[in-house]
C-alpha cells in the first residue's frame, strides 16, 4: 500500500513504512490544529515519529530534545531533511505538505533520506 490510505487525515496512531523496509515505525498523526500546535511540546522523547499534516515548517521552542525533521511532499516523498536543536525556528519549505518529526538520529537509523517514499498504514492494533 503506497501513499496514504486515509482520504482525510485524522489524529491518532498509525504505522509508517519507510521505502521498501519490511518493518514499520510507530507514528502518531497530528492532523487537527490543536494536535499540530501541541506537537512534541512537553515531552521528554518520542517512540517512533510524529506526522504533522498539513505542515510546511516547524519550530523547536520550549522543546526538551533535538529532533530530526523530514519535509514531505503531497505523495509522502522526503524533499528535505534536517536536525533541529531546541529553540529554533525552521523555515517553511516550498512543496512541503507534511512534516515528520522524530528524536535526533532516529531517521538515519530508519534509512530515511531525500527521495525516500513513505507510506502511512493503519496501526497493527487497529481493526
Amino acid at each position: 500500500m503506497h501513499g496514504h490510505p486515509y482520504r482525510r487525515w485524522r489524529d491518532g496512531a498509525a504505522a509508517l513504512r519507510v521505502g521498501d523496509a519490511p518493518a514499520t515505525v510507530p507514528v502518531e498523526i497530528a492532523a487537527s490544529y490543536r494536535a499540530r500546535t501541541r506537537g512534541l511540546l512537553g515531552r521528554d522523547g518520542i517512540d517512533g515519529a510524529l506526522l504533522l499534516t498539513p505542515a510546511a515548517s516547524v519550530h523547536t521552542f520550549r522543546m526538551r530534545f533535538a529532533i530530526d525533521v523530514a519535509y514531505l511532499d503531497r505523495g509522502l516523498r522526503v524533499i528535505a531533511l534536517t536536525t533541529m536543536p531546541p529553540g529554533r525556528l525552521g523555515l517553511p519549505r516550498p512543496r512541503s505538505r507534511h512534516v515528520l518529526e522524530a528524536e535526533a538520529g532516529a531517521m538515519a537509523g530508519w534509512g530515511l533520506r531525500v527521495g525516500t517514499a513513505l507510506a502511512v498504514e493503519p496501526a497493527a492494533d487497529s481493526p
